[in-house]
């Protein structure tokens, strides 16, 4: 499944080998409540297609119009502001004072573009600079850092896996959460030591990793890392779970009802976890969406992680009696 930023960058090089005018709008500031992020992407080409979003609707057809028009800024790299008064504010839907700044650049050449998408394509953690003084583009490779930034002069955004998901076993459930979660923007690494079912892995785009699920998340956890246990077998997912909980993972869930979570945490206290770090466990995983089939259970889980990601405290509802049987026991 093509993540957001993919689909953009795919659009804009393509559309520039065909030797269309693209430009690349993104994001850099936003005051008040705004759909879409800082850092989120439009490709856009001269006769108004686009791919990407910058909005809920409005501000892609606004720009789309402009660019068919000539009414785009002629100076490259700019900055267009939506939202100056209330009336234009309620055109674009955006809330009374609320104000969006985006970045436009037309892109010259699929050089950087095409070293750009490649790494994406990679999996390779990357970050992109525009610097509005000296008018260029530099590509760097990042160990970390913010996600991005805009201080009137540079924009730096970084793409690639900043973010991983490790999920215990490669059964139907950690395939939809691994096609999900792909969709957005994770590295996803399938821990997966029984031979007879890791041999049937084959989700594009993930890593297989068949050693133990303890000494995955020893070699690979970090801050920006959540921990799925979604094999339902004590034997692997307390193993991954002991490191997890002890580890700097953001989430760490565990499938199964909650008379099966309080189970598995009377056992973590055998494994000299403390109670902060046990109480650290979402069990039941995810968010309670009242679905019962693998791909409703992976969409409530990646729900809990998206919550927790971006900061948003959600009381754990889901109850056993809403779970397949297969997985609530």
């Amino acid at each position: 499944m093509e993540s957001a930023d993919h689909e953009v960058l795919r659009h804009a090089a393509e559309w520039l080998d065909t030797g269309e005018t693209v430009y690349l709008v993104t994001v850099a500031r936003t005051f008040g409540s705004s759909p879409r992020p800082p850092g989120s992407m439009l490709a856009l080409r001269a006769d108004g297609t686009f791919a990407g979003s910058v909005s809920g609707g409005c501000m892609e057809y606004d720009l789309a119009r402009r660019a068919r028009e000539n009414e785009l800024p002629e100076s490259m790299p700019s900055v267009i502001t939506y939202g100056i008064d209330q009336q234009e504010a309620q055109r674009f839907g955006l809330p009374c004072g609320g104000r969006l700044e985006l970045v436009i650049e037309r892109l010259a050449e699929t050089g950087s573009l095409r070293d750009l998408l490649t790494a994406v394509d990679e999996r390779r953690h990357i970050a992109r600079s525009v610097d509005f003084k000296e008018r260029s583009v530099r590509l760097d490779t990042v160990p970390g850092g913010p996600e991005f930034s805009w201080d009137g002069r540079v924009m730096r955004r970084e793409f690639g896996p900043a973010w991983r998901l490790i999920l215990t076993g490669a059964g139907q459930l950690s395939r939809f959460t691994a096609q999900m979660g792909l969709a957005l923007g994770y590295d996803i690494v399938v821990c997966e030591p029984r031979t007879e079912i890791a041999d049937q892995w084959d989700v594009p785009g993930t890593t297989l990793d068949r050693r133990m699920p303890d000494d995955v998340v020893l070699d690979l956890v970090h801050a920006r890392c959540a921990v799925l246990a979604l094999v339902h077998d004590p034997k692997l997912d307390d193993l991954a779970l002991i490191e997890a909980l002890q580890g700097p993972a953001f989430y760490v869930g565990a499938l199964g009802s909650r008379l099966t979570n309080d189970k598995r945490r009377k056992r973590l206290t055998l494994f000299n976890l403390t109670a902060a770090q046990i109480s650290r466990l979402h069990g039941p995983i995810g968010l309670h969406l009242g679905g019962k089939s693998p791909a409703e259970i992976a969409l409530a889980t990646l729900a809990g992680v998206t919550a927790a990601r971006n900061g948003v405290d959600q009381v754990q509802a889901t109850r056993p009696e809403q779970l397949p049987n297969a997985l609530a026991s």
